[in-house]
């Protein structure tokens, strides 16, 4: 049990001021250091951890500012007393409104006497008036809340009767109808004979404080729960995805069966930041009549809600073209899908459908990429009939274009991205650079992955997809 306060014990001397300035340099360098890091970070006020950050820096100043302020009590030492004390009855409080003085304030109560002594700080902290006598132990309570009454008896009454320090928390209700907390600590002060004559106390109005720290915790609180719907609508993207998506890992014989088949294979290239899981999609799928349709796309934006429009498109273009639908027209009626959809919605997308009796391949295109094909060791973007994106302009027309391909040709079908931190013109040369490569690779299996080589598997600021289409020798 920690040792009792003595009435007649000499008061301890305050610390050396020198040690006291430089801890006080410390502090106000580090201030400095903080409230430059908090005025540098984001605040928009829409990202839950930004807000938590936010909070904490605010809470890290709150208890720096207060830190600032005892090291400056205890270099300056006790406030002067008035020259003369019986003149001057009204308690002192000189400090500033807010002001961490302001929010310090002691008390003594005598038990022989039942007299209590309170700073100015004290009544200001409570809202009393200064001219009123000060309350004693017994009349204490009468400003706490109901529900903190038995807090605040049991704290005083292990202090007077077991000599246990008091520290603890309650709330007060001030006159003004202000609910203020107040931190609470203290000891008994023994007279000669080892009785207990007066309990003294500092008391502290954390009210700030502790919003601080509650709003350090909401933040907290509300960011975990964004974290978890994240975590949550990423993996039912995922889902969605891995669900829909032919496999990317291994080749395709479409058709399975006959002359002037397609070695094909693809890859799905995830974003850098790993959760920004969007509406890209490749296909490739063996037509009822025999055809082979090829086909790749993006819808914009990220998310589940994003990848359940990604199904819905990937859905309509397997069932229109397995109906027998031409790629120009089913651009038409994607885009009509798209326009009467309930949430607005942008996509572009290319497809082919290609007939391996003849090796012809009908394409159609929305806004997106044209197919590169590949051959003699060189390679060139197919020229785009018209067509825009999807979701664009209702009722919009598309063209569709036709070229015959060779044994040994090879197609490539890509979204945006794929090359990462270049498009247009840049992305396509880069791409096309690899007709070396693709004329020494075996497979198609093979060019994806001489793709994902040179471009890297990660790292991209937004997803994307590659599809590779070799014609049979």
């Amino acid at each position: 049990m920690p040792s009792h306060v003595s009435a007649d014990r000499p008061a301890a001397q305050p610390p050396g001021r020198g040690s006291v300035e430089a801890l006080i340099s410390q502090t106000r360098r580090l201030k400095g250091d903080v409230d430059a890091v908090r005025r540098d970070t984001r605040s928009a006020g829409s990202d839950p951890e930004e807000r938590w950050q936010r909070a904490l820096y605010d809470l890290a100043l709150h208890q720096l500012n207060d830190l600032d302020e005892h090291l400056a009590q205890l270099r300056d030492g006790p406030a002067p007393l008035p020259a003369d004390v019986e003149a001057a009855p009204a308690p002192r409080s000189a400090a500033a409104p807010g002001s961490l003085l302001s929010r310090v304030g002691s008390a003594e109560w005598n038990l022989l006497t039942d007299e209590a002594s309170w700073s100015g700080e004290l009544f200001q902290i409570l809202g009393r008036d200064p001219a009123a006598p000060a309350l004693t132990l017994d009349e204490l309570p009468a400003v706490v809340l109901d529900e903190d009454r038995p807090r605040l008896t049991a704290m005083v009454t292990d202090c007077l009767v077991d000599a246990k320090p008091i520290d603890g928390e309650f709330r007060v209700l001030r006159p003004d109808g202000n609910v203020r907390t107040v931190h609470m600590m203290g000891e008994p002060v023994l007279d000669g004979d080892g009785s207990t004559a007066s309990m003294w106390a500092v008391l502290r109005d954390v009210s700030e404080l502790r919003r601080s720290q509650r709003t350090v915790r909401e933040t907290r609180d509300t960011m975990q729960r964004h974290r978890r719907r994240a975590e949550t609508e990423h993996r039912l993207a995922v889902e969605l995805q891995e669900a829909v998506l032919p496999p990317g890992r291994g080749a395709l014989r479409l058709p399975r069966r006959g002359p002037g088949t397609l070695d094909v294979a693809a890859h799905h290239l995830p974003s850098g930041a790993g959760s920004l899981l969007g509406g890209d999609w490749y296909d490739a799928l063996e037509l009822s009549d025999g055809d082979t349709l090829l086909s790749v796309g993006d819808l914009t934006g990220h998310g589940v809600a994003v990848a359940s429009g990604m199904t819905m498109l990937l859905g309509a273009v397997r069932g229109m073209a397995m109906a027998g639908t031409q790629p120009g027209q089913l651009m038409s009626l994607l885009n009509q899908l798209l326009d009467a959809t309930v949430q607005p919605a942008l996509g572009s997308a290319v497809c082919c459908r290609y007939r391996p009796a003849t090796r012809n391949l009908t394409w159609a295109q929305a806004g997106h990429p044209a197919p590169l094909l590949f051959r003699g060791g060189t390679g060139c973007a197919l020229s785009a009939p018209d067509g825009v994106l999807l979701g664009v302009t209702s009722g919009a027309g598309y063209g569709q274009a036709e070229v015959t391909l060779e044994p040994g040709d090879l197609l490539l079908l890509h979204t945006d991205g794929v090359v990462p931190g270049h498009s247009g013109a840049d992305s396509l040369g880069a791409l096309l650079g690899l007709a070396p490569r693709f004329g020494a690779a075996r497979t198609a299996q093979d060019c994806v992955r001489a793709v994902v080589e040179e471009f890297g598997e990660s790292g991209r600021a937004d997803e994307a997809c590659v599809l590779v289409a070799r014609v049979g020798e």
